[in-house]
């Protein structure tokens, strides 16, 4: 049998729960888990991912992977940027301005920045058109879906 924990936890913001999110171009989310407050957003990028799972209209498997992932800053790590081009993944997360400062001060060293599109990224806002449809139902704003089996 699997444990359920609690998705409520202190922040800044003081006692909260975290909904990351996974969706489609039409606001239909794909895949959900729900942790307490103080958990960090790029901790759960993985496991976000790892759940997708689209039928088929026809006979087969689900597809498991996205076309492409357009994120915010939060997600702007190194093992996030590697993770998604062995999946062959293709990604539009703008850079931190700290690593944009760092790969400027190590000259040549530093590398070639990652590409931006930045049309690709203006549709990043379907995520936050979900949550916002989301927060309509009275158990997620009453945090009664404070656990990972909604």
């Amino acid at each position: 049998m699997e444990v359920v924990r609690e998705g409520l936890g202190r922040s800044r913001g003081g006692f909260t729960t975290k909904l990351h999110l996974s969706v489609d171009g039409r606001c239909r989310p794909l895949s959900l888990i729900v942790t307490p407050g103080q958990r960090a957003d790029c901790t759960q990028f993985k496991p976000v991912l790892e759940k997708i799972r689209v039928p088929k209209l026809g006979s087969g498997r689900p597809r498991k992977k996205p076309g492409s992932v357009a994120a915010d800053k939060a997600y702007s790590n190194e093992p996030i940027r590697n993770y998604l081009p062995c999946r062959g993944i293709r990604h539009t997360i703008p850079e931190k301005l700290d690593s944009q400062t760092a790969c400027l001060r190590k000259g040549s060293r530093g590398g070639r920045p990652p590409g931006f599109d930045e049309e690709r990224y203006k549709k990043r806002n379907t995520v936050e058109r979900a949550i916002n449809r989301l927060k309509q139902h009275r158990a997620v704003v009453t945090r009664y879906a404070k656990r990972g089996y909604v």
